[in-house]
């Protein structure tokens, strides 16, 4: 029996471009990284990287071919500290803002800011704009230092105030040029960084010397590229909570059903997860799989079996899921919210009702139950967990090593593990759909036995 090996190189890989600021003013002075200096830090070959450590966006490869590998093999320069910095850390005047909705460890990220911004780089002018993309013209900054924000990686939601819309391009970049700010630091959403990719061009169509990162938020972990959207796991832990509750209501019933909305308005990430991680849900509805109620192989026909056989079930749906479906009236078609998203009926009281129309039809002299539970406000609203507050933490240094070393319009985010500097534009229009081929999602239907809703 012989023993035989093979290699791999890596060729034909294309590098994702990052401005630099240097790109349009390349009389830019250099300085030492400070961090070179730090008596917390011992310095050694590779503490520094440089342009060319790179994070690849495809690490699994089909030697076979069967499954072609992306060509090229697209990548991002690695983030981290550089030896040399673009910012003099006494002339930074840097900007916090927080847009959208609330997210388990947003507090954490705004304060990792401060204290890295403070105590790595020594930057003394800090401040916080209220009330999401508004703030800039409507409000007066707030003054940030590590001894105001101490706690806030305890406490759920974003004590710099958030809000949707009130982005006008003019009268956010006349502010951030008026008020002297040229570092600015912006968290949130899909939505949110669009808006960023609007700023940036903006400031580099106007020659600023100011460089913008975003952080993406979005407890649906519905932000494409990058592993994992920070408050995800908290989100999926909270999920959980609701699920065992509504476990307990069902199985405590003649007939019960527990049925609990989670979110995911175009993604069913926090669903799918919470059931993996339950066991104890019998149906997982989400956005990516359409689904129906009536004849064979629909939800109706499901539950009565399982109604059947075991006295209860836990239906999960994500709040994305079915919308196609629910009746809506003329002006619901085209209504939208106040960033520019479709409103959304409320599918669980939808189904709900549903539930219990089929039910007093098909069995009007049996018992039954359903407790509906819709924990969102409650999931978005805690503090992160512990997985969730090192990773904040994780985050907002490596935005604050790429803004320091002059790099502009980019996000900061884990690839496979490794964390990476992506351009803004990419991350405001990639998806991260459940993919409905994967593991995951067939482990799902292995778990629960649901349906593929398939009409034969």
């Amino acid at each position: 029996m012989s023993n035989s090996s093979s290699s791999i190189s890596i060729s034909n890989v294309q590098l994702q471009h990052i401005t630099h600021l240097t790109n349009y003013n390349s009389q830019i002075q250099t300085h030492t990284n400070p961090l070179a200096f730090n008596p917390f830090f011992r310095t050694f070959p590779g503490f520094f990287l440089t342009s060319s450590d790179i994070v690849l966006r495809h690490n699994v490869l089909d030697l076979s071919g069967t499954f072609p590998s992306p060509n090229p093999s697209l990548a991002y320069h690695r983030a981290g500290p550089r030896n040399q910095i673009l910012f003099d850390p006494a002339t930074v005047r840097a900007a916090i803002v927080t847009c959208g909705g609330l997210c388990p460890g947003m507090n954490t990220v705004i304060r990792e800011l401060v204290v890295g911004l403070w105590e790595l780089y020594g930057v003394r002018e800090i401040f916080g704009i209220k009330a999401g993309y508004r703030g800039f013209y409507s409000y007066d900054p707030v003054r940030l230092n590590p001894k105001m924000v101490d706690d806030w990686h305890k406490r759920g939601g974003t004590v710099l105030e958030t809000s949707r819309g009130g982005f006008d391009l003019k009268k956010i970049v006349d502010a951030i040029q008026n008020r002297g700010f040229n570092q600015l630091y912006i968290i949130g959403g899909d939505g949110t960084m669009r808006g960023a990719v609007e700023i940036f061009e903006e400031l580099k169509q106007r020659k600023l010397y100011i460089s913008v990162v975003g952080i993406p938020k979005t407890v649906d972990n519905d932000v494409g590229i990058i592993d994992r959207s920070f408050g995800f796991q908290t989100a999926v832990e909270m999920a959980q909570q609701a699920i065992n509750a509504a476990h307990v209501e069902a199985e405590s019933a003649v007939n019960g059903i527990g049925l609990v909305k989670l979110m995911g308005r175009s993604t069913g990430h926090i669903a799918l997860h919470a059931t993996l991680s339950s066991r104890d849900v019998d149906c997982c509805l989400i956005p990516e799989v359409d689904f129906y109620l009536e004849g064979k192989g629909g939800l109706f026909e499901f539950l009565e079996d399982r109604l059947k056989e075991m006295g209860h079930a836990v239906l999960v749906v994500a709040e994305g899921a079915g919308q196609d479906i629910i009746p809506r009236t003329e002006s619901q078609k085209t209504e939208k919210d106040e960033s520019g998203n479709p409103v959304f009926l409320d599918v669980g009281g939808w189904l709900k009702s549903e539930l219990k129309n089929w039910w007093s039809r098909d069995h009007p002299n049996e018992l039954f139950t359903i407790k509906y539970i819709d924990p969102t406000y409650m999931i978005r609203a805690v503090p992160p967990n512990a997985t969730d507050n090192s990773y904040c933490t994780l985050l907002a240094h490596s935005a604050i090593h790429g803004v320091m070393a002059g790099y502009t319009g980019f996000v900061c985010g884990p690839i496979k593990g490794n964390y990476a500097y992506i351009p803004v534009d990419e991350i405001a229009k990639a998806k991260n759909k459940v993919d409905t081929r994967d593991h995951k999602w067939s482990w799902v239907r292995s778990v629960s036995n649901q349906p593929d809703f398939i009409r034969s």
